[in-house]
């Protein structure tokens, strides 16, 4: 059903004081950007339980291929995604490559959303 005339407002801001302030503290676009890429990476099922299982121990590929039920190749995807985005981290032990969160926010991110989740 279209809008009647009368439904419209007439102004276009109602509170320039705040909007104001809210430019004035506006995140810089580069920051939204890495932002927006790191809740994609987050949104994703199978990114999300590599985060969950490397929360509690270093894992290589091979093993979170065997636990996901995927490639190696597959994994080795998803987590290149998760290094670009300072979410993992490796370390070299011969040939094999290690997988570990890059730091504790990593984990708070999660933990914080699941405390939202549950409560």
């Amino acid at each position: 059903m279209p809008k009647q005339s009368s439904d419209l407002c007439d102004c276009r801001l109602i509170h320039r004081p705040v909007v104001e302030e809210a430019i004035a503290s506006s995140l810089d676009p580069n920051e939204i950007r890495t932002l927006a890429q790191i809740f994609k990476a987050l949104s994703d099922e199978t990114r999300l339980k590599i985060l969950w299982a490397l929360q509690k121990r270093e894992m290589c590929v091979c093993d979170l291929a065997a636990m996901l039920g995927l490639t190696e190749s597959a994994v080795s995807h998803q987590l290149r995604l998760l290094r670009n985005l300072h979410l993992a981290t490796n370390r070299r032990d011969g040939v094999v490559l290690y997988y570990r969160l890059a730091d504790s926010h990593v984990s708070e991110l999660i933990g914080i959303t699941l405390k939202h989740l549950r409560d």
